[in-house]
């Protein structure tokens, strides 16, 4: 397994290992290069692209042989790689880019908002949007759901279940976060930590506690110090909300938070020459755009490994807002790997994805740059 030594960026690859380490940033792009060719990937059957939304919807778990000899003629392996290309996003605008959030044109203004002068829309949405994530949380809470991410154009929000990272309660951390946010948790009792953050006279980190009895650690970065609701003006509902009270705290802050209804990630294959000493070779390579979140990353790596014979490179573009998330959060009690696999068993991931993902984080405030399979062996760069 990994050992769990600090990484800082650097251009040197890893000691070689059988896995690399969890990464919990979202990937926006990974781009896959290989002497074998992608063309698997290409021209999936109707069959086998329903085969694996079925898989994905019942948390199928495929094992492949450790190599292909065909794999164009490998229903199984085409069908595992539809699965691990699903991801859900609620709710789903298609006049709005909903990912990623941070960064993104503010094109959601008050002007061309449909909303933004219907109070009867803005509590369909609302509502709507509550009892997802209600629905959400508690698979999570009953570990069938290991982990969410709450997106918006301020900050981002990774909800882990119990297990998951090396800890024994249920997380979330934030990322980043304005005072007023911060002022309005401690006005509602919500204990939380900043693991980035000095301690100062005016503001010092909490130990770990619980909010509402549910056991969730706040690991808070503070990478923003303006005290702004400007999100509220993006979703045309500022001049409802002069003053926030408690309420409107408990739950505007999560009136633009996105993910659900499933769509496929866009994969693309080509091969191309690269020149080497004796002429010129050829190179293939596999494009997805994301998002890509960690689970899906694993799984791809693990199929690919099957598909091109234990040999491949990956270049992956980070979200850089996520980023923050491979921190190691104060950790209270660390659970075992087999009362881990036993506890989230139903929680849709595959056993040694499962395995990777409770693992403690070791990349800091980074996150992987490329990852490189050479004899079923990674290194890896940050």
């Amino acid at each position: 397994m990994i050992s769990h030594r600090s990484f800082s960026a650097s251009d040197k690859p890893s000691p070689e290992s059988p896995e690399f380490p969890v990464d919990w940033s979202i990937k926006t792009r990974l781009l896959f290069t290989s002497s074998q060719p992608f063309a698997w990937a290409d021209h999936v059957k109707a069959q086998e692209e329903a085969q694996g939304v079925v898989q994905h919807c019942r948390a199928a778990a495929v094992t492949l042989p450790p190599s292909i000899r065909d794999p164009k003629l490998c229903t199984e392996l085409r069908c595992a790689f539809q699965q691990s290309l699903v991801y859900w996003l609620h709710p789903a605008f298609p006049w709005l880019s909903l990912f990623p959030r941070i960064g993104a044109d503010r094109k959601m203004s008050a002007k061309t908002s449909p909303w933004s002068n219907d109070e009867s829309l803005q509590r369909i949405l609302m509502s709507d949007w509550s009892v997802s994530f209600t629905s959400l949380y508690n698979l999570l809470k009953t570990k069938l759901c290991p982990y969410f991410y709450v997106c918006t154009y301020q900050f981002t929000i990774l909800f882990r279940a119990s297990g998951l990272a090396g800890n024994d309660v249920i997380t979330a951390l934030m990322s980043p976060t304005t005072r007023g946010i911060r002022e309005a948790m401690k006005n509602e009792g919500i204990e939380f930590s900043l693991p980035l953050v000095k301690e100062s006279g005016h503001e010092k980190k909490k130990p770990s506690g619980t909010s509402l009895g549910h056991g969730e650690e706040q690991a808070i970065s503070d990478e923003d110090e303006e005290e702004s609701f400007s999100w509220l003006e993006e979703m045309g509902v500022q001049d409802k909300i002069k003053k926030p009270d408690i309420l409107s705290i408990k739950l505007y802050p999560f009136i633009c938070c996105y993910f659900f209804p499933f769509i496929f990630y866009k994969a693309r294959s080509v091969n191309v020459k690269t020149q080497v000493v004796s002429g010129y070779k050829d190179q293939f390579s596999l494009e997805i755009t994301g998002p890509v979140m960690p689970h899906s990353l694993h799984a791809m790596t693990m199929l690919l490994g099957s598909s091109q014979s234990g040999s491949f490179s990956a270049g992956l573009y980070t979200h850089e807002p996520t980023a923050v998330f491979n921190i190691c959060p104060p950790v209270d009690k660390v659970l075992g790997k087999e009362t881990v696999r036993e506890e989230l068993a139903n929680c849709g991931l595959h056993p040694k994805t499962l395995d990777q993902l409770s693992q403690t984080p070791v990349l800091g405030k980074s996150s992987l740059r490329n990852v490189e399979m050479s004899d079923y062996l990674y290194n890896w760069r940050t």
